[in-house]
Parts: structure tokens; C-alpha cells; sequence
């Protein structure tokens, strides 16, 4: 499921690329919801995942807009990160933060490169 949402980081011969955060940022939200008070970690995580999810269907078929997309995946994945961050105490929120963050660097890299 989530091995063809990860293509659009996947750079050409770089398959090291291939860090979408969509997974962890799902098993962020659930344990957000179990630790309570968590609101906005969770709405940065639903928007990561909608935006890595929007940028990956477009990429897989080259669209006109997935430069674009990329560049906003690069941003909904270090929002998220930032917010993640806070509760690096949580073991899924550190994980969702790491993988944001390389989700989002290979996003710009991507993006630039057309």
C-alpha cells in the first residue's frame, strides 16, 4: 500500500529517496489520540498525509503540477515535523519527525530537479 505512495521522493537512481512519511505520520495520529491534548499534531499529520498522498498519485503519472506538489510536500512534511518535535518524548512522534524531515528534503531535491 503505502511502497507506491512513496515514489514521488524517489529520485532518478537514488532509491535511498524513498522516505514518504505517510505511515509514520498514520501511527503518529493514533497515538496522538491515545495520549490526548495533541489537537494540532494531529491536524498537521492528516495534512501531511492528504499532501504526500495528492503529491504521489500526481508524480506517478507526471503531471504539470508535480513540481509544484513536491515543493508543498517539502512543506506540509517539515510543518509536521516541527509540531512532531515537541513530543519527541513519544516514540511515534519522534519517528514521524525524522522521517518527515528526510521526506522533505528529498521533496525539495525533487522538486528542483523538475
Amino acid at each position: 500500500f503505502f511502497s507506491s505512495r512513496r515514489r514521488h521522493t524517489r529520485l532518478q537512481g537514488d532509491w535511498s529517496s524513498d522516505v514518504c512519511s505517510s505511515d509514520l505520520c498514520l501511527a503518529c495520529i493514533d497515538a496522538c489520540l491515545k495520549a490526548g491534548d495533541r489537537q494540532e499534531c494531529i491536524r498537521r499529520c492528516m495534512d501531511c498525509v492528504d499532501v504526500c498522498t495528492a503529491c504521489a498519485n500526481v508524480s506517478t503519472r507526471k503531471g504539470f503540477v508535480s513540481k509544484a506538489l513536491k515543493a508543498v510536500c517539502a512543506q506540509a512534511c517539515d510543518h509536521c515535523a516541527e509540531e512532531c518535535e515537541k513530543h519527541a518524548d513519544d516514540k511515534a512522534c519522534k519517528a514521524c519527525a525524522e522521517r518527515c524531515r528526510a521526506c522533505a528534503r528529498c521533496c525539495r531535491a525533487a522538486a528542483k530537479a523538475g
